[in-house]
């Protein structure tokens, strides 16, 4: 019979010992040599090819991170300047505001006393010419009360004495009383 490739060997006493080399104590050494020189090739082949490429790109990541870094303190401080700059033209142009809101009020201020002046001129004006037209008005009406007075007086004195006295009389006695 054939041979039989069989993982497990029989010893006499009825147990097992793998058949598997690792665990062969005969191959045992030649297994950690062969160990030690696949360790020591895959140690040389990436330290010369493996870690120079990771470290060219850690470095060029680095030096990205820190051109990233001066950039954006660059952007940084311009911003600041940019906001400074706006800041004192906001503050320049609420000073200009108040300067212009101020001269305007002033200058409307201005305007309302002159106009209040001008329509009180005005209103003066026309009250002294009310104040004449009343004037001449009373003066006509007290000529005319002169006269019906004087005719009144003329009338009541001849009624109560019968006569008639004279119209110097008369109109003597009225402007005595008038002109008390």
């Amino acid at each position: 019979m054939a041979e039989s490739t069989s993982t497990h060997t029989e010893e006499p006493g009825g147990t097992h010992t793998p058949n598997f080399p690792p665990f062969q104590r005969d191959t045992f050494p030649s297994q950690l040599l062969w160990l030690a020189i696949t360790f020591a090739l895959l140690y040389l082949l990436v330290a010369r090819l493996g870690l120079p490429r990771v470290g060219s790109i850690i470095e060029a990541r680095q030096s990205r991170i820190a051109g990233d870094l001066a950039e954006a303190s660059r952007l940084k401080g311009e911003a600041e300047e940019v906001l400074g700059a706006y800041e004192k033209a906001l503050a320049d142009a609420r000073n200009r505001a108040q300067t212009i809101a101020g001269e305007m009020r002033e200058t409307l201020k201005n305007e309302a006393v002159q106009n209040r002046r001008a329509l009180e001129e005005r209103l003066n004006a026309r009250l002294n010419d009310a104040e004449a037209v009343v004037a001449r008005t009373k003066a006509a009406a007290m000529t005319n009360v002169h006269g019906i007075a004087v005719e009144a007086a003329n009338a009541i004195v001849a009624r109560l004495i019968g006569t008639a006295p004279s119209d110097k009389t008369v109109a003597q006695a009225v402007d005595d009383v008038l002109n008390r």
